[in-house]
């Protein structure tokens, strides 16, 4: 059992220096990717599907995965978006079981101003985890629709680059910056409601 010790914010990791190896059937080289990822792909489940025995399946099951398809990596591909694709993958699957209407994303709301805002939104969430709002925040991100809540996760939990985010999601870069502005803009709805003083840093009206 990994435990809630795995929910700690981390930053990022150094990646691909098993890629060859692995792409080998190196064992240690699976060993190796386990002990560095272990505890952000199973935080990444547990905000995901909101549920840590759930979780912890899905991680068994992204690690068989990997074992299984490790032979076929390609090592000019980047270790990480591919071992959180698997991961979220299975999410996905489990969540159309489970819960198909947490997948569901609002019409857009075809406000300009939104778009605009976004780098100032994620600016100011970047603060707002630096300071004693944490669990308000993560609650808050947990009731977004998952198309939502994941690309809020790994953007500013996991620090992933949009670009890389758009190859763990498999959707255009385009759609990437548009869930990620409508996740802000909903973010804040939600936020606003629960921090004292309303108005959120650097989310004030412009």
């Amino acid at each position: 059992m990994i435990g809630h010790a795995a929910l700690a914010w981390e930053g990022p990791v150094a990646v691909d220096t098993e890629a060859v190896r692995l792409r080998r059937g190196d064992p240690q080289a699976l060993v190796s990717l386990l002990e560095r990822y272990q505890h952000r792909l199973y935080r990444f489940l547990v905000r995901m599907v909101h549920e840590p025995e759930t979780a912890e399946d899905l991680f068994q099951m992204t690690w068989m995965r990997v074992a299984e398809n490790c032979r076929r990596f390609d090592p000019n591909r980047g270790i990480e978006p591919w071992l959180f694709s698997i991961a979220r993958n299975l999410a996905i699957d489990h969540l159309r079981r489970a819960r198909p209407e947490s997948l569901d994303e609002p019409l857009p709301s075809g406000d300009s101003r939104a778009e605009m805002m976004a780098g100032k939104q994620a600016s100011a969430l970047e603060m707002l985890m630096g300071e004693q709002r944490t669990s308000r925040l993560i609650g808050a991100i947990g009731e977004l629709p998952s198309i939502y809540c994941e690309v809020i996760t790994l953007r500013f939990e996991e620090e992933m680059k949009l670009e890389e985010i758009a190859e763990v999601l498999d959707i255009p870069l385009s759609t990437v910056k548009t869930r990620l502005r409508r996740a802000l803009d909903a973010l804040r709805g939600k936020l606003e409601h629960r921090l004292p003083g309303g108005e959120l840093p650097g989310w004030g009206p412009q």
